[in-house]
């Protein structure tokens, strides 16, 4: 166990380079396969893909299995981390957005941009904005030590405001009047992402605890399981790389011009987040996730949209497939950050 720790110490403090040599190994892989990677990316249910739903299920299952639902009923004793999802999520967050992508967009970036391109960047942007996250927080939490039953409750609070705020948030903020949820795409990524996992991991938790017993399961089970999330997360990068090498490398200037405004507010709303949590006395196991889900996004739900308002070849479902690029790489820095701060 001790030399399986210390590899795993290795390989977590060298995470950076492993995502490096993953991007670079996606693009090429793009380029390699051609239009053959397309088999793999075709295979969607409601536009969410399923070689990436499966690895994203094989991220967040070491977090579900964690979960103990007994423990949930005393999450509502402390409402101040689910208050601060609340704030970041939907007061803060769509905003802040709106705002850095009209800054870089329409004016920043002028020169480099037509005002009708960057309109649709601006738009893709804010569909990024008004989507925060729902599965990848759970791996995000799990790497960080968040605790597991109130990273379930915030998660499932979203979910619940998302279905009503997400189309006046976009209207609002787009000016747009005729927007229609992909309700399909929702229902199956929470689905796929929270209820599966989740049922799964909680069937497991049972069966294994009765029989090997709580010891066994904590430093030898969920030891072992620790690889498989990181493996999985690296292999999204990976998959996710070689799906949109192309556009990569026809548009490495705009990919660059998106990235920027996009990367700035994800350490903005992070950090915002962490602030107000420390100020409201918050512990790290329920700070660390509350700030990371404001952080990162819904990219699913988000992408749907823009197709299904801008159409596939747009400058607004450009932006958020590079938001989809850049979140991994990004949050995981913000990890490494919460680590680091760990009190």
């Amino acid at each position: 166990m001790t030399n399986e720790a210390e590899k795993m110490g290795f390989f977590e403090r060298y995470l950076s380079v492993w995502v490096a040599a993953c991007i670079v190994v996606g693009i090429v892989l793009g380029q390699i396969l051609g239009g053959s990677i397309q088999v793999l990316s075709n295979l969607n249910i409601a536009k969410v893909n399923l070689p990436v739903a499966v690895l994203v299920w094989l991220m967040i299952f070491p977090m579900m299995v964690q979960i103990d639902f007994s423990s949930i009923k005393d999450v509502g004793r402390n409402p101040k981390g689910l208050g601060l999802t609340l704030i970041i999520n939907w007061i803060i967050k769509p905003f802040t957005m709106a705002f850095f992508a009209w800054i870089f967009f329409d004016k920043v970036f002028s020169s480099f941009l037509t005002p009708a391109l960057a309109e649709e960047y601006i738009a893709g942007a804010i569909l990024l904005g008004a989507a925060p996250c729902t599965a990848m927080v759970f791996v995000w939490s799990y790497l960080t030590k968040g605790d597991p039953e109130y990273t379930l409750v915030q998660v499932a609070i979203n979910d619940l405001i998302l279905l009503f705020a997400f189309i006046p948030i976009v209207r609002f903020l787009l000016g747009v009047t005729d927007i229609t949820i992909p309700f399909d795409t929702l229902i199956s990524s929470v689905l796929i992402f929270v209820v599966l996992p989740l049922l799964s991991g909680a069937i497991v938790n049972k069966v294994l605890i009765k029989g090997k017993g709580k010891d066994w399961f904590e430093s030898i089970f969920l030891a072992k399981l620790k690889p498989v999330s990181i493996i999985a997360l690296l292999s999204t990068l990976i998959l996710l790389f070689a799906f949109q090498g192309s556009k990569i490398i026809e548009n490495p200037f705009h990919i660059l011009l998106i990235a920027i405004p996009l990367t700035i507010q994800t350490y903005f709303v992070f950090f915002a987040a962490w602030g107000l949590g420390k100020k409201m006395n918050l512990p790290h196991c329920i700070l660390s996730p509350g700030s990371m889900i404001g952080a990162s996004n819904f990219f699913e739900l988000a992408v749907a949209v823009a197709i299904a308002l801008f159409g596939l070849n747009s400058g607004a479902a450009l932006v958020t497939v590079v938001g989809v690029l850049i979140e991994v790489p990004v949050m995981l820095s913000l990890v490494k950050i919460s680590n680091k701060w760990r009190y």
